[in-house]
């Protein structure tokens, strides 16, 4: 049975000029997702109007109110008109779209805010009066006077109330408050010289969600006291500086050690010219960054700025301007991995400070617990009920016994260390305890090392860098394997086979859309050509490009080393242990195993000494 298409219609269809409240309609479908993207548009409006303080109020979420106030340059009366009409800014002169400077350019944003539901705009300029406009459904209301000492108050009510069909898409109301905490924290982060607040407004009274107050000092100052604030003081505890120019991109920011990981992407921050993206090349680099110090279920934390000229970078591909497009992606993606590795590479052996705190948090004895009791005066003891009280509690007295000869440990040295090698970063070994563990005393502390897991990161780190420097052996097959693929995959392989070559494996083209397979990388073993070159396209599908070879040699280079290293349950001489110790303050990622997890912990002495009530 033929069924005729619904949508072919035998009728000639007729073109229509659809009228401005359809088409600010369809706009707004684009450019106001949901309440944070209201959020959004209004805080960068304001940005851009150069405020120093902005104030965000909401109520239910964003559906009912949303208020932004601020104290930026303000409109005229004359000026309000044009700002809630569509296609009208004062960003840009429509001249030139790949210089841009601003948050804002397409001039849509408030036009689209007040098609959907009931704008109210305040607004007042230096040397003229405050002026008020009301846009509601699409229809623009007159000019009148107003109150306002300086800067813009833009009051949004009842959003979608005139497409009541996208109300039903909203989450709730906790869901899309979160979404709004989340669109002005990374704003802040954005932009730490400027003051943000937010309030949850409910029947009158309001409670404060989040307040950043501006920061002084020079940008990395600022910036540092701003993720203090919005990310918390363990983030910039264990954060790296990054400050790294090339190419004519220069990349800024903070990021956090890999013993800091996450167990979630969410503390991932990427910004161009400090408009916030979601961008996957740039959050690809990031991971790659990483990709030798975590396991595959961590995630790194990090706030980064790329600084490009806007030229370069075209961020109008984006109807939420969330991704950006790089004239030369490559070298943006270059900078961020190279400049993420000299930065740990530059941290040496050091670890996260929460390390240390989670152990002090596991060994706190926990507090006794506090009875009740009915007070009364105690009788006075007699003299001799006092001593025999002195006498019972008095340790009993046993026969000295050494560090070294108790069954659980293994004394380090027994004469005294010289005040040199206690002064060294990590230390001087004092012992090992249960044949895995060593114990060293610093200037100010001690030194918890897992001698397996410490030494498997210096062979490792050792293997890789005779592979750099010998190159990856191949493996020639005797039969070349021919795997068949799709003529634009076999294209896109073949654009990046002199970088596979490097990394020991050799492709070439077999006619069609086959490719050959004619050398493996040795130390792989027994290859599946056709799996492998099938995860490499996923891989250049996914993040732009592949380093799948490279990590399953680092994995093999792992496995070697975890068996190479240093087993759990051997004993370990003074000297062997002071050299582990020396050898991980002189190697790069040694804070961290293989796998991510932290290779020693450091108590301060202070930490100590307030774990036993001695402060």
């Amino acid at each position: 049975m033929n069924l005729q298409n619904p949508n072919i219609s035998t009728d000639r269809p007729i073109i229509r000029q659809l009228d401005e409240a359809a088409i600010n309609r369809i706009a707004a479908g684009e450019v106001v997702e949901r309440p944070a993207s209201a959020v959004k548009e209004l805080i960068e409006n304001a940005l851009d109007a150069g405020a120093t303080r902005i104030t965000v109020d909401i109520a239910d979420g964003g559906k009912t109110l949303i208020r932004i106030t601020d104290d930026g340059c303000g409109m005229t009366g004359d000026d309000l008109p044009l700002a809630v009409a569509r296609h009208a800014t004062s960003k840009i002169d429509g001249s030139d779209l790949l210089d841009i400077h601003s948050f804002g350019f397409r001039g849509e944003a408030l036009a689209s805010l007040g098609s959907v539901g009931r704008l109210t705009i305040t607004s007042r300029a230096k040397g003229a009066d405050a002026a008020q406009i009301s846009v509601v459904g699409g229809r623009i209301g007159p000019v009148k006077p107003a109150g306002l000492t300086r800067g813009t108050v833009v009051e949004l009510r009842d959003l979608f109330f005139a497409t009541p069909a996208r109300l039903k898409f909203l989450r709730s109301d906790r869901a899309e408050l979160q979404a709004i905490v989340d669109v002005v924290r990374r704003l802040a982060m954005a932009e730490p010289f400027v003051g943000f607040t937010l309030n949850e407004v409910s029947e009158g009274n309001a409670r404060c969600l989040f307040r950043a107050d501006p920061q002084s000092g020079d940008l990395f100052d600022a910036l540092h006291g701003r993720l203090a604030s919005v990310l918390g003081a363990d983030f910039t505890e264990n954060a790296l500086r990054i400050d790294i120019e090339r190419e004519g991109l220069r990349l800024t920011g903070y990021a956090a050690l890999p013993t800091y990981s996450r167990g979630s992407s969410a503390q991932q921050y990427v910004f161009v010219n400090g408009r916030p993206v979601q961008d996957r090349l740039l959050l690809g680099a990031l991971r790659v960054a990483y990709f030798d110090f975590l396991s595959r279920d961590r995630h790194p934390a990090a706030v980064l700025n790329l600084i490009a000229d806007p030229q370069r970078v075209d961020v109008n591909v984006h109807p939420a301007k969330a991704e950006v497009r790089f004239r030369e992606p490559e070298a943006a993606r270059s900078l961020i991995i190279s400049g993420l590795r000299h930065a740990l590479a530059g941290a040496g052996h050091r670890a996260s400070t929460t390390v240390a705190n989670e152990t002090l948090a596991a060994i706190k004895p926990e507090a006794p617990l506090q009875r009740q009791w009915a007070w009364s005066a105690p009788p006075t003891p007699s003299h001799s009920s006092l001593a025999a009280a002195f006498s019972a509690q008095a340790p009993a007295m046993a026969p000295p016994t050494g560090f070294a000869e108790m069954p659980s440990a293994r004394l380090a040295q027994s004469e005294p260390v010289e005040e040199a090698v206690v002064h060294h970063p990590l230390g001087a070994a004092r012992a090992q305890v249960h044949e895995n563990y060593i114990i060293a005393q610093t200037a100010d502390g001690v030194v918890i090392v897992d001698q397996h897991a410490a030494h498997e990161r210096l062979v490792y780190e050792r293997l890789k860098r005779q592979s750099v420097e010998n190159g990856i052996a191949r493996q020639a097959l005797l039969i070349p394997e021919i795997v068949e693929l799709s003529v634009s995959d076999a294209s896109r392989l073949l654009e990046i086979a002199a970088d596979l070559e490097a990394l020991g494996l050799v492709v070439e083209p077999f006619g069609g859309a086959a490719v050959a397979v004619r050398e493996v990388p040795a130390i792989l073993g027994q290859v599946n050509a056709g799996a492998l070159l099938r995860d490499v396209l996923d891989e250049l599908a996914d993040a732009g490009q592949s380093h799948l070879v490279r990590a399953k040699i680092d994995a093999v280079l792992s496995r070697m080393a975890c068996h190479g290293s240093v087993r759990s349950g051997r004993q370990m001489r003074a000297e062997e242990m002071n050299a582990l110790l020396r050898e991980m303050e002189a190697t790069p990622h040694s804070g961290q195993c293989n796998h991510g997890r932290p290779t020693y912990v450091e108590l301060k002495l202070a930490d100590i000494e307030r774990l036993f009530g001695r402060t």
